[in-house]
């Protein structure tokens, strides 16, 4: 288990204490002020809907980093997903999109599965708004952590989530998430587990 901010294999460091529910919520809106001001009217944030299924599958195709599922994958995703997902519209076309779910397992933790920005918008810190926009859904309003898992040459992932991390003050380890030789198809880097959180203290899961 490492930081996020060290490579993975490097020394554990302490983590910054987790803040309190207050403090949190507060650093959650003045982000959101911050991206509001930032961002032009142009680009609309919404929950994804079932007819964006089929352009949510061009746009991660158009990436071509990230891993391309079938196009019903994506359409059961935005039609049951919708609530812990998030696309971003400029010109009435989809330009970002995050795939997340909360976990059955662990009620109060959100994975995020894949983050796709397109080229028109890339280096403007699209990302971290959407990010910041699925933790405002009411959805999520009883989440304490985030979890992704991340290829070690996806350098972009890893800084975004660590931006993360820093942005809420809370915690980031990294370990194992899955190795190459669990993936049937060969050639696929192993994936790391970053896990971010917890957010705040108090939280009323498992009360």
């Amino acid at each position: 288990m490492v930081p996020c901010g060290q490579k993975y294999g490097g020394q554990e460091k302490t983590f910054t204490h987790a803040v309190n529910e207050k403090t949190w919520r507060k650093i959650l809106l003045s982000k959101e002020q911050e991206n509001q001001t930032a961002v032009k009217e142009r680009l609309t944030y919404r929950t994804p809907a079932e007819n964006d299924g089929k352009e949510v599958w061009q746009l991660i195709r158009n990436t071509g980093v990230l891993d391309l599922n079938s196009s019903y994958s994506y359409l059961m995703w935005s039609k049951y997903f919708d609530e812990t997902s998030v696309v971003v519209e400029s010109g009435g076309r989809i330009v970002g999109f995050i795939s997340g779910f909360i976990q059955p397992n662990s009620p109060d933790t959100l994975f995020v599965w894949q983050v796709a920005v397109d080229d028109s918008e890339r280096g403007k810190g699209l990302a971290s708004r959407m990010l910041q926009s699925i933790l405002h859904h009411h959805a999520c309003r009883n989440i304490r952590y985030l979890e992704a898992t991340v290829t070690p040459s996806n350098e972009a992932s890893q800084a975004l989530f660590r931006k993360l991390a820093k942005d809420l003050q809370a915690r980031c380890e990294v370990t194992r998430g899955f190795t190459e030789n669990q993936f049937p198809d060969g050639g696929h880097e192993a994936e790391q587990l970053f896990k971010i959180g917890p957010f705040y203290e108090g939280s009323s899961i498992g009360r």
